[in-house]
């Protein structure tokens, strides 16, 4: 089968291998069985959460993993549509074995994806997806439960109300955003809903964009992949302060009142700096990943903030958080975990944070995002057939080593695959973006020569 769990879940083509109807509901049995062993859970039988976004697939994938949870003597608590990050602050507090979410995030509609949780609401480790995967490959699917003891499908009463309720208790009492101009960009997406109420309720004067999902328009020119028409109708905004979500709200990517796109990196230097001024971060240190730009490190040493770098992904960035203590990580993406408020990337709670911040600061944010001078950087995709270590590639490592002589430590390289895709990314950083350019098509290529897809 190969490793069919990637950084973020299963994720693939809906209705195609690995992501078809029999595999997901085999994967919801197996997983569903797993999850409540772990929880110990001491219900008579354990629940598991389950919600989706807004792709034309879902229905599908969400009956058959619903098939595979009542099977294993699981019953199902049907959410709908909402973010990712609401499954992971919701199975906690309905004290559920796990949670599922339906969602390829910021992928095309024809795909899809499996998201799984632990009981506390935590992003599977290695190690918990690969006894999933081992048990599928076996064959080892658990017992098959008969008459009153096999699931039973349950909706979840007031789901989005409860996961707005928590989000406004992030912030202190009394605040609002009356007077604030948001334009939101909710990609066609799980946001769609959830996104407008929040703010509205709020008090601040809101505009929207890509709130109107047909099932096959997510992420299509919207959301934070794509800020385009979010800058113009910030621009025709005076004042206001634009907002992007993926298809499934867990990252944010923004856009400040000049227009200017502004990713997770000026995020957690805005955010770090407010912490830093309540006295509120923890360890005088945040956690961000290999992709993060010398820009960021250079603003945060400047406050006298520390940064500690992690593999891709926001659950390294969570697993590095807990180990040295930190409450604030996240990624260039747009992923930023606030550890005191939630455990996984949130979107909604970023804005509202970064909001707090500007609030506080009393500047615009396009000033306090200017903290961060960013170095040049070139991130260049290759579409690959395979993913052979990278390092066994002599045309790639050849080319590395020499770009690497070259630039004698006046850039920065990282070459990796994508845990999500069938592609070969390669960065380069350093302060000549022609240089960097060149050094990042040349390393391009010889990935291409090697292992490129040919179509």
């Amino acid at each position: 089968m190969g490793r069919l769990f990637g950084t973020d879940g299963v994720r693939g083509v809906a209705n195609a291998a690995p992501l078809t109807p029999e595999l997901t509901c085999r994967l919801g049995r197996v997983a569903a069985t797993y999850l409540a062993e772990r929880a110990g859970s001491t219900r008579r039988r354990p629940v598991l959460l389950i919600a989706r976004d807004t792709r034309e697939s879902g229905p599908l994938l969400e009956q058959a993993l619903v098939a595979g949870v009542l099977s294993a003597g699981v019953d199902a608590l049907v959410a709908g549509v909402l973010p990712t990050p609401a499954v992971a602050f919701l199975t906690p507090a309905l004290g559920a074995a796990g949670g599922a979410v339906l969602s390829a995030s910021h992928n095309p509609f024809e795909d899809n994806g499996v998201k799984l949780f632990s009981a506390d609401g935590d992003k599977l480790p290695d190690a918990w997806e690969d006894e999933i995967e081992t048990r599928l490959e076996a064959g080892l699917e658990g017992a098959r439960p008969t008459g009153a003891r096999i699931g039973r499908v349950r909706q979840v009463p007031g789901a989005e109300r409860r996961y707005l309720d928590g989000l406004r208790a992030s912030l202190p009492a009394g605040f609002d955003l009356a007077g604030c101009r948001v334009v939101l960009d909710c990609a066609h997406g799980a946001t769609y809903r959830v996104a407008p109420r929040l703010f509205r309720s709020l008090g601040a004067e809101v505009g929207t964009l890509g709130s109107r999902p047909s099932g096959t328009n997510i992420n299509r020119s919207v959301g934070a992949l794509h800020p385009e028409g979010l800058q113009a109708r910030v621009l025709a905004t005076p004042g206001a302060i634009g907002l992007a979500f993926d298809g499934d709200g867990d990252r944010l990517i923004v856009v400040d009142e000049s227009g200017v796109v502004r990713d997770g990196d000026h995020v957690l230097a805005v955010c770090a700096r407010a912490l830093l001024a309540r006295g509120a971060l923890r360890g005088g240190v945040l956690v961000s990943t290999v992709m993060a730009n010398l820009g960021l490190e250079r603003a945060l040493t400047s406050l006298g903030i520390g940064m500690i770098r992690t593999a891709v992904g926001d659950r390294y960035v969570l697993e590095a958080m807990r180990r040295v203590g930190a409450n604030l990580g996240g990624e260039q993406s747009g992923h930023v975990i606030f550890l005191d408020h939630a455990r996984t990337g949130d979107g909604l709670l970023t804005a509202l944070q970064l909001l707090r911040a500007v609030r506080e600061a009393g500047q615009p944010l396009s000033a306090l995002a200017a903290q961060v001078e960013k170095c040049p950087q070139v991130l260049v995709n290759v579409r690959v057939r395979a993913k052979p270590p990278l390092e066994e590639l002599r045309g790639v490592a050849g080319a590395l080593a020499r770009w690497e002589g070259k630039l004698d430590g006046r850039a920065r390289f990282l070459v990796r695959y994508s845990g999500t895709e069938s592609l070969a990314r390669v960065m380069v950083e350093g302060d000549d973006h022609m240089t960097i350019e060149a050094a990042a098509r040349e390393i391009a290529a010889a990935i291409h020569e090697e292992v490129g897809a040919t179509s």
